[in-house]
């Protein structure tokens, strides 16, 4: 069985059915604050997702970390980049299941100066391995100039920066606030930062795998797509999957995000092996790639 690095590892939910990412709620409630706002509307922003993403997911609730970490092990995952709640509690993932994880760095670019300093703080005093930008959340598109401190924080301690670039469901917000184009300003005046573009560009798919082909040091992820549909024609991932297979599938990562699609690791890893790849395109993508990216080799 091939190694895989997983480069979604969505948490399940805690013992007593907490989930354990909770800064979507968080960001979307901190939006909403004023007395002169109503309560959502059954259905808007967020819980849009409800609609969309009706699967109880992979993993039930209750389910224990010690179970979900034996899961990967028998599905030759031997990493999961991932971030809980806050990096208090991202940090404490990494103490109690060392090598297990690559934990991500979640600071606002509201918050200024105090963000650099927590970011940095988190990489060196608790080891997490890189920053998420995520603008499904704030709101706030990743080209926004109040990121730039925290990128140049990054290239310091040459971390790289997982980057969410796709549409969102949620409704309350611009649907294109991910899209990759944002990237491009970014990787322009960082050209030695190392960027992940989160779940794919989908459905600028053209445009992600131009620009992936324009940037050396800009990569992508699959994360929170079904494996089995980048094959399908007329799915929209015919250019991504072509030269995936060639030009670049050294910047190819997978993310499997189990939990959100609800299905099984070894279902979605054989999903992908299916795939019209190459053998060595699949080792890539797999492990390889996400071994040079993270410089864990």
């Amino acid at each position: 069985m091939r190694r895989v690095i997983d480069m979604e590892a969505d948490l399940p939910p805690a013992e007593d059915g907490t989930p354990r990412h909770t800064d979507a709620a968080a960001e979307s409630s901190l939006m909403r604050v004023g007395p002169e706002r109503m309560p959502e509307l059954e259905g808007y922003g967020f819980r849009n997702y409800d609609t969309i993403f009706s699967s109880k997911g992979d993993s039930s609730p209750g389910e224990s970390l010690d179970s979900y970490t034996a899961r990967m092990e028998r599905a030759s995952i031997t990493l999961g980049v991932t971030r809980a709640e806050n990096n208090a509690a991202t940090a404490q993932l990494l103490r109690d299941y060392p090598g297990r994880f690559l934990g991500l760095s979640y600071v606002s670019p509201l918050d200024g100066m105090r963000a650099v300093r927590e970011l940095e703080r988190s990489v060196r005093e608790d080891g997490l391995g890189g920053f998420s930008v995520s603008s499904l959340y704030n709101n706030i598109p990743a080209s926004d100039r109040r990121y730039y401190p925290l990128y140049a924080k990054c290239v310091e301690l040459d971390v790289p920066v997982r980057i969410y670039t796709a549409m969102n469901y949620a409704n309350d917000r611009p649907y294109d606030v991910g899209h990759p184009r944002h990237l491009d300003p970014v990787a322009v005046d960082f050209p030695e930062l190392r960027i992940v573009a989160g779940l794919g560009g989908w459905p600028w798919v053209n445009e992600m795998t131009a620009l992936l082909r324009r940037h050396p040091n800009l990569y992508c992820d699959t994360a929170a797509h079904r494996p089995k549909y980048f094959g399908k024609a007329g799915s929209g991932w015919e250019q991504f999957l072509h030269f995936g297979n060639s030009l670049i599938q050294h910047k190819v990562m997978i993310g499997l995000s189990a939990s959100l699609i609800g299905e099984q690791f070894e279902v979605l890893i054989d999903e992908y092996e299916q795939l019209p790849l190459k053998a060595t395109v699949l080792d890539r993508w797999f492990h390889d790639n996400a071994m040079e990216f993270f410089r864990l080799g």
